[in-house]
């Protein structure tokens, strides 16, 4: 189960005082700031704060996994809510709609909260050395809720001091967002402790952070930039620290959590069970991906995975001639069970008793939890995994081969290949090209890491939705993608909420 929830809920109460004609209510928000930020208790509750929002329906929660699975060819949405459906399909009419709206709001709540501890900290008088960390994590965090947002946005505008309500942020580019979350990481680095003990262990890391660097330059093309801040973790300091857990499905359960392929995860925990999805003092702290995305007659079945996913997978065979591993843990279908549809299980029933012997769908297995029970809901204590080593290698190796260094790039792939027990690719496809290289780092990362909400920025890194040439072919896997307008739907439309009341912003191309 998890070690510990990053997550709290400052409350303040309320002061009465009672005349004969009125009664005065004293407005909490005004005091707040001048009666905390103290001592350094009210720093680590502050910190905490900023992990908060991850539980909130727009941060980890919910509605970032529609955004990048989804949205990305490996899923679709085949919601009976249309307009969720249609958000998936590229067909988007209102610009306030759920699956943006909440993620904008819920991610600039995590950036104000972080702003709070960056102005305020500073000045509490407390052990510098927790000091410096706990400034770290929040310039982590506030660069991680600013990683998201400009990867679905592209143009957000920069909040970088505690916000009120009458302040109109100015515009900013993706160029800038970039630039400001790089400052952010840096900065980080090096007052992050390497890893943690006991309580704090899920905190932000040195090697989480120059993780979402490396990202973060990879999102640019900045090889040799990212290959930099990947060396930390594959070959310098960090290396230590991380490895691949020998089973595969132990990265996407609650009983092997924070280990070591873990490089940053969100803190799930079913503690506040029909705790309310606001901040409270009992607001629920689960992970609701399993209702949203499991299959129907469990969850909702609002996600699914696409077909072509099961096929990629399927072309691989183990050393000994067996279903690569990997196929059972990602996707749940009607032959999960290689014996068919009669012997599928799905939640304790067969899947040709839930949906018939001929039904095709497919759904995304990972984070599912019917591995123990046998029903799902809002809930789920599994952590989600934001960073695993195996992405972080298969980076690696790809900024290799982009630097021209393609046989260097082979034994990194080859670790992610060994775990799954397939052969290495330096003995079934050795001296491959730079680019015949690249054809199959797409091919070992769909099939390490599909549904895991990074194959949105990679079809964009490659340059797959740059023309209509290219887009075709992606659609050929994901009929969604004859919807895309390249130009247009690379970036989401920003919410004409904010767009009504801030002129400075400019709404994205096409829009």
């Amino acid at each position: 189960m998890n070690r510990s929830i990053l997550h709290i809920s400052l409350l303040i109460s309320l002061l009465f005082s009672a005349c004969t004609d009125k009664l005065e209510v004293e407005n909490p928000n005004t005091p707040a700031v001048d009666q905390f930020w103290k001592t350094g208790q009210d720093a680590k509750a502050g910190v905490n704060a900023v992990y908060g929002s991850f539980y909130r329906i727009g941060g980890y929660a919910r509605w970032i996994h529609f955004n990048f699975d989804l949205r990305s060819d490996e899923g679709y949405s085949g919601s009976p809510w249309l307009e969720l459906q249609n958000w998936q399909k590229f067909l988007v009419v209102n610009y306030n709609f759920d699956c943006g709206m909440h993620v904008w709001l819920h991610h600039y709540q995590g950036i104000y909260r972080a702003n709070q501890v960056i102005a305020n900290v500073p000045n509490i008088e407390m052990d510098e050395t927790l000091k410096k960390q706990y400034l770290g994590e929040a310039k982590f965090l506030r660069a991680l809720y600013y990683f998201n947002l400009t990867s679905l946005w592209g143009n957000v505008p920069l909040q970088l001091t505690p916000s009120e309500p009458t302040d109109l942020p100015e515009y900013a580019t993706q160029e800038q967002d970039w630039a400001q979350i790089e400052k952010d990481l840096t900065e980080a680095i090096p007052d992050l402790p390497a890893q943690y003990g006991g309580a704090d262990i899920g905190r932000a890391t040195k090697g989480a952070a120059y993780a979402l660097l490396g990202k973060l330059y990879m999102q640019q093309r900045k090889f040799d930039k990212a290959k930099a801040a990947f060396d930390w973790l594959v070959t310098g300091e960090g290396k230590g620290y991380y490895g691949l857990m020998e089973n595969y499905q132990d990265n996407f359960t609650h009983l092997h959590e924070n280990n070591k392929e873990s490089v940053f995860e969100v803190q799930f925990s079913d503690a506040n069970i029909g705790g309310p999805d606001v901040d409270a003092a009992n607001s629920a702290s689960g992970n609701q991906r399993s209702q949203f995305f499991g299959p129907r007659g469990v969850g909702w079945s609002d996600g699914q995975c696409r077909r072509w996913v099961v096929d990629t997978l399927s072309q691989e065979k183990t050393i000994d001639g067996q279903r690569d591993p990997r196929l059972a843990v990602t996707c749940l279908w009607d032959s999960l069970d290689e014996r068919g549809p009669d012997f599928t299980l799905v939640y304790g029933r067969t899947f040709k008793d839930r949906y018939g012997p001929d039904n095709r769908e497919v759904w995304f297995h990972k984070y599912l939890d019917d591995y123990w029970r046998d029903f799902s809901n809002y809930y789920s204590p599994i952590n989600f995994r934001v960073i695993r080593y195996a992405d972080v290698l298969l980076m690696y190796a790809e900024c290799l081969n982009e630097l021209g260094q393609t046989a260097a790039a082979y034994p990194y792939v080859d670790q992610v290949r060994e775990r799954a027990h397939l052969a290495k690719l330096s003995v079934v496809k050795p001296g491959l090209g730079k680019e015949q290289f690249l054809q199959q780092l797409k091919h070992e990362r769909i099939c390490e890491l599909a549904g895991e909400g990074t194959r949105w920025n990679d079809l964009i890194r490659w340059g797959d939705l740059n023309d209509a040439v290219k887009v075709s072919a992606v659609a050929k896997r994901d009929p969604d993608f004859e919807n895309f307008q390249p130009g247009k739907h690379n970036l989401l439309p920003i919410p004409q909420s904010e767009m009504d009341i801030n002129a400075h912003l400019q709404q994205n191309p096409n829009w």
